[in-house]
C-alpha cells in the first residue's frame, strides 16, 4: 500500500477548454468509479482553486500514474503529487534516539 495526495487543477492549453467542459462529466464518473473500487479513499474539490484533492491508496507508482492517466479529462489536468505515511509508520521517539547516536542524523560511527 502507498499513499498519494494529488491535487488536480484544471489546466486546458489554449482552444480546449470546450472540449475540456464536454469531457468534465466523464471525469467526475471516472473518479466516482475509483472511489467505489476503493483505490481513491478520499475525494475533495478544492474551492476556489478549479480543481480536486484526491488521497490514493495504490499498490505502486505504476498504478497511481494509470490512474492518473486513464481518466477521460488527464490531458487538461495539472497534477501535483505528495506522497504521504500513515501517522503509524514513524516513530518520532526512535528518530530521536537515532539522531542522538554519535555521528547524529543516523550516520554510523566512524571505525
Amino acid at each position: 500500500m502507498a499513499l498519494f495526495a494529488v491535487l488536480a487543477t484544471q489546466s486546458p492549453a489554449a482552444g480546449e477548454a470546450k472540449e475540456f467542459r464536454e469531457r468534465l462529466p466523464e471525469g467526475f464518473a471516472y473518479t466516482k468509479a475509483l472511489v467505489d473500487k476503493g483505490v481513491i479513499r478520499h475525494s475533495w474539490i478544492r474551492v476556489g482553486a478549479s480543481g480536486g484533492l484526491n488521497i490514493y491508496d495504490v499498490d505502486s507508482h505504476e498504478e497511481l500514474l494509470a490512474a492518473l492517466y486513464d481518466n477521460p479529462v488527464s490531458p487538461h489536468l495539472k497534477f501535483e503529487i505528495i506522497p504521504l505515511a500513515a501517522p503509524a509508520s514513524f516513530d518520532p521517539a526512535a528518530q530521536l534516539l537515532k539522531w542522538a547516536r554519535p555521528g547524529g542524523h543516523g550516520t554510523p560511527e566512524p571505525a
